[in-house]
Parts: structure tokens; C-alpha cells; sequence
């Protein structure tokens, strides 16, 4: 059976993924300030700095999968241009999470700020968002839509999913778009979801996820991780580690198929009260 802490092919290291990812993300920001729209920047992101595919290889083509698509037009309506044109995600988790009024929400890889935006409008004056990102142009971006946005319950921290900077037992909902198949450390990222969360806290993730009869070396022949592709877990794979956390009602949904055999998925689970 594979390992959920490591789904890298063997001669990939941990630092310069990592590197890459925050690399290309970075690019991606600055694309955006410079006047991209969503789809130039989505296109833009299939290709590596080598020129090879990123979220593709050979003949394999990702449709309308990612992307400010993914957001109905009531989500996008006023939100700042630069927000829905940094959208790089795989689904809406601000509407996966159920948000309600009041609740203190954390987004996990929050880039250019359209989840935290979101859920801010949904947890509304009485409720808090928290922005986690270890780019630091996106984080400039971001701080920088929610300003235009006039959106005083959030903020955007500089940090890693692995090592989220907040406390223990902080925040009612953790969210995130698109990210968790990035990181290097999977088991980390979900040990510290269920650090930060209250008791009877819950998770509403979307994420690219693998069909389970897919190998590591199979995720990696589809894309590469800065992709959001290679790096993605199997469904069995997400199930088990969420389990192992201490996650209770877990469940896994495939909504799209972004590649043959790897899917846009929704990611439920709740930390038990006792």
C-alpha cells in the first residue's frame, strides 16, 4: 500500500518541490498585477519553466476544471478583479463548508484572498477569516483585494500549511482550495487542521484526489506538482490519513474529472467533541 506522507516519485525532494511551488505561485501574482485575466493565468500554469507540461503530459489535456469557472456569478459580483483572476482552485470551499454567521474560519493556502473574501461575506461582522500563504506576493495581492474589498474581518499570515501560525483550537471551519495536493508533508498538513480546529470543529476542503488504483508514478506521469496534479492523494489515501488525525465522518466526493483518473473532490470530516 502506498504512503500518505510520501506520494513523490523518488527522485523529487521535498525543499526544491516546495521551492517550485511557491516559485511558480509568485509568477502567478505578479501575472495578475500586471493585468492577466483568470483564464491567461490558468493557461499560463500548464507550463514548467523547462517548457514541459505542468498540469498536463503527452496528450493528456485538463479541461475547465480550475479557475475563477468554478465561482457563480452571485460569488464573483463585487469582489475585486485581481481576486477572481488570481483564482488557481479546483472547486468553491466556502460553499462546501456550509459557512455560517459568526464562525472563525481558517483558508489553508488562501493566494490571492477570493475564498477568504467569500467566506467573510458568509461569517459576516461577528465571524473572522484567516489567510495562510507562504508566498509573499501573494500575500502583498491579497492584503491588497481585501483592502479594495473593504473587508475588515480577516487577515492574511505568512506561513506554511505544515506549520499553520495560530493556536490550538482556534477556528470553527478549516477550508481550502487546491492546495493540500501540493504539500510535501500531507500527514503534517492534516495533524495541524485538526490542531487549530475547536472540538466539533469541522473541514470543507476542495482538492484534486486520485483514483486509488492510480500509483504515485501514474499521479506523476498526469502533471507535475506545481500543477496541483502529481502530488494528490488517492481517495483511500485522504480517508485513512484524516482517520488516523483523529477526523471523524470523513468523506471524500469526486464532483469533476480534471485528468483520466484524478478528480476535482469535495473533503468533509468533523473533529469530535470528545
Amino acid at each position: 500500500m502506498t504512503s500518505t506522507s510520501d506520494t513523490r516519485t523518488p527522485d523529487q525532494d521535498p525543499e526544491q518541490l516546495r521551492e517550485q511551488v511557491r516559485s511558480r505561485y509568485a509568477e502567478a501574482a505578479g501575472a495578475v498585477r500586471r493585468g492577466s485575466t483568470n483564464l491567461e493565468l490558468n493557461d499560463a500554469l500548464q507550463v514548467v519553466g523547462d517548457g514541459s507540461p505542468s498540469c498536463c503530459g503527452g496528450d493528456v489535456v485538463v479541461d475547465e476544471s480550475f479557475g475563477a469557472v468554478l465561482y457563480g456569478d452571485d460569488d464573483q459580483q463585487d469582489l475585486p478583479a485581481e481576486a477572481v483572476a488570481a483564482s488557481l482552485g479546483c472547486g468553491n470551499p466556502t460553499a462546501v463548508a456550509d459557512l455560517r454567521a459568526g464562525e472563525r474560519v481558517l483558508d489553508l493556502g488562501s493566494g490571492g484572498g477570493i475564498d477568504v473574501l467569500l467566506s467573510a461575506r458568509r461569517v459576516g461582522p461577528t465571524g473572522f477569516v484567516h489567510g495562510v500563504d507562504m508566498t509573499d506576493e501573494m500575500l502583498d495581492l491579497a492584503r491588497a483585494n481585501a483592502a479594495k474589498a473593504g473587508a475588515t474581518n480577516v487577515e492574511f499570515l505568512r506561513g506554511t500549511i505544515e506549520d499553520v501560525p495560530l493556536p490550538d483550537a482556534s477556528v470553527d471551519v478549516v477550508i481550502s482550495n487546491c492546495v493540500i495536493n501540493l504539500s510535501v508533508d500531507k500527514p503534517r498538513v492534516i495533524a495541524e487542521m485538526h490542531r487549530v480546529l475547536v472540538p466539533g470543529g469541522r473541514i470543507g476542503i476542495s482538492d484534486v484526489v486520485a483514483e486509488d488504483h492510480l500509483t504515485p508514478a501514474d499521479r506523476a506521469e498526469r502533471g507535475s506538482y506545481v500543477g496541483c496534479i502529481a502530488g494528490a492523494l488517492s481517495r483511500t489515501e485522504y480517508v485513512d490519513a484524516l482517520t488516523a488525525a483523529g477526523f471523524a465522518d470523513v468523506a471524500v466526493e469526486f464532483t469533476h474529472e480534471a485528468v483520466p483518473g484524478m478528480h476535482g473532490a469535495i473533503v468533509r470530516a468533523t473533529k469530535p467533541i470528545a
